[in-house]
C-alpha cells in the first residue's frame, strides 16, 4: 500500500457526530448521504482485499510456473532445429532416390 494512511472506517463514518447550528444541514439528508458513503466505502474495502488476494495468488502462480517455462522454451527451440535438420536430411536422401529411380 502507498504511504497514504486510511483515516476512516465504515464504523467511524457511521458514528461521526456533527454539531448542530441554527442554519445547519438537514440531519436526515446528511444521514442518508453518509449511509451511501459507508456502503461505497465498505464495497471499496472488499474490492481492495479481493485484489490483494488475487495479486498474491498471481505472484505465487508466477513463481511456480517460471522454472517450467524457462526449461520448456529451449527444448522447444531444440526440437524445432532437430525436426528442420531431419526434414532436410529426408529431402536429401529420399529426393535423390526418387530422382535415381526415374
Amino acid at each position: 500500500m502507498s504511504n497514504n494512511k486510511i483515516q476512516l472506517t465504515g464504523k467511524n463514518i457511521l458514528e461521526k457526530e456533527f454539531k448542530t447550528a441554527m442554519r445547519g444541514y438537514h440531519q436526515e439528508e446528511v444521514d442518508e448521504f453518509l449511509d451511501i458513503v459507508i456502503q461505497d466505502y465498505d464495497a471499496f474495502q472488499q474490492e481492495i482485499e479481493r485484489l490483494r488476494q488475487e495479486n498474491e495468488r498471481l505472484k505465487k502462480q508466477k513463481q511456480t510456473e517460471t522454472p517450467r517455462t524457462r526449461s520448456a522454451t529451449p527444448n522447444h527451440q531444440v526440437n524445432y532445429d532437430i525436426l528442420k535438420r531431419l526434414s532436410n536430411l529426408e529431402k536429401a536422401v529420399f529426393g535423390k532416390k526418387v530422382a535415381d529411380s526415374e
